[in-house]
Order: structure tokens, then sequence, then C-alpha cells
């Protein structure tokens, strides 16, 4: 940008706002001109993108040949970091660390930005190779312009002309860095937008994107593009490694029939390893040789499994940490062997959740003082509060109780109207619940029973009646619609008002007529969209039908069988595997059982079935 010439003279006087290094006085003009101290802002966008042991002595040498005379180059800041970072995240990156630059280097832009602040700074200029140097975002470019500007300190760019006139016009070389600012960003954006769709077209054919997950292998196929197969570049889709994708479906099983944890799936892995191979990292070196719960947290996180192929899932730019599940981009269809379901995935993401603070396996904890431990552990639930209830013993009985806190929940809505403890008992509990898998599960009238629970909720819905209040309202709509059709009509019939239309203007009576055919129109399209919606308005579709579910419930053996009397490992891998859920209500003293029976659980199912049988 435009600074004012060096005034000639034998020493660099401090400069003031406006005037980057204007001097109180004018010496004799036969002294020989000054030097004008400029620092050099250089970046590379990343140690990956760009070489810096080239680029940034490049950007200094250009630099450096632009200088007019008497400009001399005395501080040197840049950084290998991406010019779209935020303003306050600059500067801080360690990535130069990595290469051996042929510059010395003074600091960061950061540290420039400070320096240029102090009265007894170094330079008097910035100059830098290209603008987009400084910031590839215009609002931070500017901004960082402005602030050098309001110290007194010019930005100069080596492909912008440097004007040193006293007179200096600013207009045109203003427009045009503007110009320049706003393009490297449209460039950056577009180039981020059309990478973008090229992802999203890559995984769409079913190429996978980095390391195989455990249990696939790459299938390599020769690049489509000359020029990448002649370097013998590949790309690649996923097909099963039979030795493993076997222990990831048996890992899926572990945590949606049994709702066992990462740690506890890992430890029944371990016990052999030679069915289930642990998986390898990229380092060999930090090969662990068995199974962790942190690797089977990976698998059981991963959709791909699924059959799709799934982009996006991870900031890499950010840590690596997980982007949220709704900006991830899957492929519109299955494009490889799937290893487990979809509705298995979708079940297995929500286990931690509902058992989120509780233990999945049977048994006392690892506390000294546990003296014994409770069968219906994180399946009891307390209807007012929501919360699950925890055992406790009282004379040899063991009890489910919920006790809110007042300094926890007293704030909560529930919290007035909740006893200060409630309990049950574990005995009628069991008792009800083995009732229940005797007579809806396991029982000969389980179909009876499910179509009476069905209808009585299909009632206790009444979407029969909300149907006909919705359609009688429609109807309602539509005659107010006709009726202000019908006026409409007869106003234009009419001439728009008679005698008075004829004393409007012929413009104005033009544009009266043209607002009355529009609203003519816009009548017309609007009751027929009213009048195709009743055609839509039907009962919504029960999530279950008892039918349907017939052949999955005619897969259950028939049995009658006390659960009190079955070990709790059975029991708690029954309840798990049918996900039961028990709500307890206090005011009604009632007692809520709700279990459901996917399909892709069958055969796990049917394994604990076998062990209740006598």
């Amino acid at each position: 940008m435009t600074a004012t010439p060096p005034a000639p003279r034998s020493s660099w006087a401090p400069p003031v706002p406006g005037r980057p290094w204007a001097t109180d006085d004018i010496p004799d003009a036969a002294t020989p001109p000054v030097t004008v101290p400029v620092a050099w802002l250089g970046r590379t966008s990343t140690e990956d993108a760009q070489d810096p042991t080239l680029s940034l002595p490049r950007q200094l040498r250009n630099a450096r040949a632009a200088l007019p005379a008497g400009w001399v180059i005395v501080a040197h800041f840049y950084d290998v970091e991406s010019g779209r970072k935020e303003l306050h995240e600059r500067g801080h990156s360690l990535a130069y660390q990595n290469f051996k630059i042929p510059i010395p280097r003074d600091g960061s832009l950061t540290d420039l930005l400070q320096e240029a602040q102090r009265p007894n700074r170094r330079f008097a200029a910035v100059i830098c190779e290209s603008i987009e140097r400084v910031a590839r975002r215009t609002y931070f470019g500017t901004k960082i312009e402005y602030e050098l500007e309001q110290a007194g300190v010019a930005l100069c760019a080596a492909d912008e002309p440097i004007i040193t006139g006293p007179r200096a016009k600013l207009a045109t070389p203003t427009l045009t860095r503007r110009i320049k600012q706003a393009v490297s960003e449209w460039y950056v954006l577009q180039m981020l937008e059309l990478s973008w769709d090229g992802f999203i077209e890559h995984i769409s054919q079913g190429w996978n994107v980095g390391k195989p997950p455990y249990g696939y292998l790459a299938e390599k196929v020769p690049h489509p593009v000359p020029a990448r197969r002649a370097e013998g570049r590949t790309k690649h889709r996923l097909i099963p490694d039979p030795p493993r994708a076997s222990a990831v479906t048996h890992i899926f099983q572990l945590r949606g029939l049994d709702n066992l944890g990462y740690d506890a799936i890992a430890d029944r892995l371990n016990l052999d390893l030679a069915a289930y191979p642990p998986p390898e990292p990229t380092r060999p070196d930090m090969a662990l040789g068995c199974w962790s719960g942190s690797a089977v947290r990976e698998i059981l996180r991963n959709p791909k499994y699924t059959g799709y192929q799934v982009w996006n899932r991870r900031a890499m730019k950010k840590g690596g940490r997980y982007n949220d599940p709704k900006d991830w981009v899957w492929s519109p269809r299955p494009v490889h062997e799937p290893l487990v379901t979809k509705e298995l995935f979708d079940a297995v993401s929500t286990v931690g959740r509902k058992r989120q603070g509780s233990r999945t396996t049977h048994g006392p904890n690892a506390h000294p003082a546990t003296k014994r431990s409770y069968v219906l552990r994180s399946y009891v639930y307390c209807d007012i509060c929501d919360r699950r209830m925890f055992g406790k013993t009282r004379h040899q009985i063991s009890y489910y109780a919920c006790q809110p806190g007042p300094n926890e929940h007293r704030d909560q809505p529930w919290f007035p109207d909740h006893p200060k403890s409630l309990w049950i008992r574990e005995q009628i509990l069991i008792t009800a619940i083995s009732r229940f898998f005797a007579t809806r599960i396991f029982g000969l009238d389980r179909l009876s029973h499910l179509t009476a629970v069905l209808e009585a909720a299909r009632s206790a819905d009444g979407a029969d009646d909300r149907i006909a209040k919705e359609r009688a309202a429609l109807g309602r709509t539509i005659s107010a619609i006709g009726q202000r059709h019908a006026r409409l009509i007869r106003t234009l019939a009419d001439g728009l008002g008679g005698d008075e239309t004829n004393d409007l203007h012929p413009d104005q009576g033009k544009q009266l007529r043209d607002v009355a055919h529009r609203e003519h129109a816009a009548l017309d399209a609007q009751r027929e969209q009213l009048a195709e919606q009743p055609a839509h308005l039907r009962a919504p579709k029960q999530a279950v039908r008892a039918a349907d579910n017939a052949p999955l419930l005619d897969a259950f053996p028939h049995l009658d069988v006390n659960l009190a009397l079955v070990p709790e490992e059975i029991q708690r891998r029954l309840y798990s595997a049918f996900g039961l859920e028990v709500r307890y209500s206090r005011p009604h003293e009632e007692l809520t059982l709700r279990v459901t029976i996917p399909d892709y659980l069958l055969d796990g199912l049917m394994l604990t079935g076998h062990e209740l049988q006598p």
C-alpha cells in the first residue's frame, strides 16, 4: 500500500500513525538516503500441502526483489499453518520445527502484530509475497492490515506496486487489493466445495477412504486416471477378511444381546485369540497383542460394517474428534458386503446411553464391602422421575429403591410429587417378570396377548377421532376458500367495483385487474392443494402388528419357568436379550414391563431360551 517516501537523513526516526516513516524535520538534501527497515511476513498452508523449505525462501526472494531502493528486510516472521484459521488461533503452530528452513525466524504473525504496537519496533513496513499470504479470509486480512496501519506500519505486497509518492492515489490500489483478497477467499471455498462433492461421489461409487477397518481387506483396483495409474496408484473397495469378519459380528452380538461393556467384550475375545485375532495398528511397535476396550469401542462405532460407505466421521483438522452423526456422509446404498445389519448397528449405538453408570456383568462388584448382587440392577425405573432404581437390603430382604436428593433434584419438576423414599421388593418384581415371560413370551396364548395390547394402544391413541377432526377442519377451510373465490369472480364480473373504476387512471385499473387475477390463481392453487390432503389422512401405521410377529414369536419354545429359580447370569442374559424395562409407578401401585424382540437377535435369544428349559 501507499507509503510516504523516506526522508534523506542519517538515522531513522520513530513513525507516527498515518505516516509510517515520517520525520519531524527535513534534513539537508545532500544527506544520503536512510535505510527503511522492513519486516518480511511469510506463510505456507500446511506441512502436507506445500514444501516450506522451497515455498518460504521463494516468498522471501520475491519480496526482497520488489523492495524500492533503500528498503532492507531486518526481521523475518513466518508460519506453517492454514490461513483460514481464526485470528486468535494464528501463530501457535510448531509445524515449522519439522523442517530445516534456511531463514532465521523472529516469530509468528502474532509476534509481528505485538511488536508493531511497541515504540521501539525494528521495522517501519511489512512486506509479503502476495496479500493472500497474510490470511485466506478477507475479514482477517483487512483486520491485520488495519491494525498495522493504526500502529503506523504499512502492509505491502511484492505483486502490488509500492507507491511512495507524497500525493499517491490510493483508490485503485485499494480496490485491486480487495478484489484479490475476495478472489483468494472464493478460490479456497470453491476448492473445498468441489473437494467435498468429489468425496461424496467417491464413496457413492463404493471406494474406501483410508485404512480398511478391522474385518475387511482392501480389494485394490488400478487407478482410473492414466497418469496416476502409471505411478502405480490404486483405489480400493472393502471385502471381508474371513478370520476377522466373524469377530466383528460376534462383538456386535455381545453388545446387542448381552449389553456387555467394552472391557467385558475384550475379556471374552481374549479367551480365544486364535478365533478372534486382535487388531494390528499401523505402527507395529504399538501393538498390544490382545484386545482392549478402546479397540472394541472403535469397531462398534464404525458404520462401515453395515455395508455402507461412510465419510466425514472424524474432523481430522480438529484432533480427529468424532463429528456429529448427522454430519456423516453415507453412500446411498450398500456398496460392500455387510458384517452386521443396519438395525443391529443402530440398536448397539444406544446401549451405552441406556446403561450409562451401570455394570453389565452379573454378580457382586469388586468393592470390598459388597456382600451381594441384585439380579434386576439397571432394569428397574421409577415412573415418577424416570431414574434407575438401585438395590438395597434390609433384614436379608432385597428391595429396589428411589431416593432423590433435595440438594441435587429440588429444581426438577417432578420433585414436589416424589415421595422422600419409595421401595419395592425384588421378589415381587421377579414374580411379575416371570409371569410376564411365561405368558407373553413363552406361553401358548402369547400372540393373542400381543394383539390385545396393540388394540388397546390404538384405542388409547384416539387416532380415528383425530383424523375425523382434521378432515372436518380441512373441509371448513376449503369451503371458506370457495366463498372467497366466488366473491372475487363477482368483483371481476362487475368491473372491479362498477362506476368507481371509471374514475381510475388506466394504469391503476390495469394494476387492480392484475392483482385480482393473481389472487384468483393463488386461491385456485390453494384449494387444489387442500383438496388433496384428506386423501392422505389415514390412521398412522402401527409400529408393530401382531400378525407380522407371529413367525418370530412361534420360533420360541413353550416354557413354564420360574425365573426365581434360574441362575442370575442366565436371568440377566435373558433380560438383556429382550431389552427388558420395568417401570414402577408408586401412585398407582403399577408395574409396566416392556421388551423388544429384534429379529437380528433371534439366534442369541433362542440359545438363552434353550438354557431355560428343564
